[in-house]
């Protein structure tokens, strides 16, 4: 992967030595060589593929810093709640339901902002501002209704702030590397991810009853996400910047989010949403067949976020190469790996490890790709709002499966609830790889472009409307 603070505009007009130098060494990265593609693509074009964004990098950074904050209090919760609280797993199922599924209530309305107003920087300010003001709520919270305010108010941050954001990478990334963006994005996020679990199990080893003090390291990392935010993120304007090369704005239409393949995208969201549960349920079941002690337990969401780290990039390369859809079915099959090991009655550190590594995997094939998916079935003036629908769904679906588990969990066991989750996944995926795949390959008309160089198919793009498994046909970048 090579990385570039500079505007990828920029990489264009670089001198044929230097670009032919760069095209080689992303050539021996895996790149398509110019002898080989069709239509003779240009080194520079293959540079400027390669090339991240700075503002990609710099939304990166933010992301790491409120995923620290964020991260760090989600591994105490589960143990917090049910440990020091005194609560019951129904009760953490509710509350669980709520932090993967509140955050719906102002998803599109956050996305539609971003659009009707074309300022997504300042709506997303808006989210990770008051993301920050929950954390201090934290400090107070010592009850079920506490908590659940704190909670609710946090993930509301996080619906205002999440579609702006990626409506943002969109907008500064080229088609042809858009998955690879939100690789490198989530890649940055995860590294926060990482790091806040490691920080609250460093905390709680040499502080055993040191949850106040996560809480205000946890609020300190918000803060910081903010103002990085504020000061080293241009306020980009997708509409406008389109202006400018067409000569007119494009309006919001709420017809833009009636295209089929949104359609498709969003009921296969919901489809697996439904049995997406929360990644505490998981770690419960992990700490109850092995017995780990308390103080360890968030090393599971450190694990876990180390194979999303090294995985994000990966994924979102192959995305840009085989098609975001296959991708993100594939995160999927991981997921129900994930099931299958932690229901078995085998325990020790490889089922463990095993089971961490193919959770990250589900993220890091899932996460990103979703919203790159979402954002080529949209046109630009309702781009944020395409990316927030399809995450609504996801945040409603999993709100669902939340509550839904730990009832189950209660009524017949935790290792029988895990086996009918798997089971229910296990039959939606091949439903699911057919609407994203063999629909959609009837319904486009003709073949998959999947062979064609994404370089190639960006350049002679003149359609609004790509198929979900052509990432070349995906908008041209603002």
């Amino acid at each position: 992967m090579y990385l570039s603070f500079s505007d990828l505009r920029k990489a264009k007009q670089q001198p044929d030595a230097e670009t032919e130098t760069e095209g080689a060494a992303d050539g021996a990265d895996g790149a398509d060589t110019s002898a080989g593609a069709p239509g003779g693509i240009s080194p520079t074009v293959r540079v400027a593929s390669a090339r991240v964004s700075s503002v990609v990098i710099a939304l990166g950074i933010v992301s790491m810093f409120t995923d620290i904050s964020s991260e760090a209090t989600a591994a105490i919760l589960p143990l917090y709640i049910t440990g020091v609280i005194g609560l019951s797993t129904v009760a953490y199922g509710f509350i669980d339901g709520l932090y993967q599924g509140v955050s719906a209530i102002v998803r599109i309305a956050a996305g539609y902002a971003a659009d009707r107003g074309d300022q997504p920087k300042w709506v997303a300010m808006f989210g990770y501002g008051i993301s920050a003001i929950a954390r201090v709520g934290l400090l107070f919270a010592s009850g079920f209704a506490a908590l659940t305010a704190v909670v609710v108010v946090d993930r509301l941050g996080k619906g205002a702030r999440t579609a702006p954001r990626d409506a943002l990478i969109a907008a500064s990334s080229e088609p042809s590397s858009l998955g690879r963006s939100f690789g490198v994005h989530r890649m940055l996020d995860t590294v926060g991810a990482a790091v806040g679990p490691l920080l609250a199990f460093v905390i709680l080893l040499f502080i055993p009853d040191g949850y106040t003090t996560v809480f205000v390291v946890s609020l300190a990392f918000a803060v910081l996400g903010v103002i990085v935010l504020g000061i080293f993120v241009p306020n980009k304007r997708p509409r406008a910047e389109r202006a400018a090369g067409d000569g007119r704005p494009a309006p919001f239409r709420w017809k833009h989010l009636g295209d089929p393949r949104l359609t498709r995208l969003l009921l296969v969201a919901a489809l697996f949403g439904s049995v997406t549960i929360g990644d505490g349920f998981v770690y419960l079941v992990l700490q109850s067949r092995g017995a780990f002690a308390a103080e360890w337990f968030p090393l599971f969401y450190v694990g876990t976020n180390i194979a999303f780290l090294a995985l994000a990039v990966p994924f979102g390369r192959l995305s840009d190469r085989f098609g975001s859809a296959r991708i993100f079915v594939i995160g999927h099959v991981a997921l129900l790996g994930t099931y299958v090991l932690a229901a078995i009655p085998v325990s020790g550190a490889l089922i463990t490890i095993a089971c961490l590594v193919l959770l990250g995997a589900f993220y890091a094939a899932t996460d990103g790709i979703l919203a790159a998916l979402a954002s080529q079935c949209t046109p630009v003036a309702a781009r944020a709002s395409g990316i927030a629908a399809a995450q609504t769904v996801v945040a409603v679906t999993r709100l669902i499966a939340s509550v839904g588990f730990g009832l189950l969990w209660y009524t017949i066991g935790r290792t029988e609830a895990v086996m009918v989750v798997a089971v229910i996944l296990a039959v939606l995926i091949p439903i699911a790889a057919w609407l994203l795949l063999g629909a959609k390959g009837r319904s486009t008309g003709g073949p998959p472009h999947d062979d064609v160089p994404a370089a190639v198919v960006a350049a002679d793009a003149t359609s609004d409307s790509p198929p979900l498994h052509d990432e070349g046909r995906a908008e041209p970048a603002e």
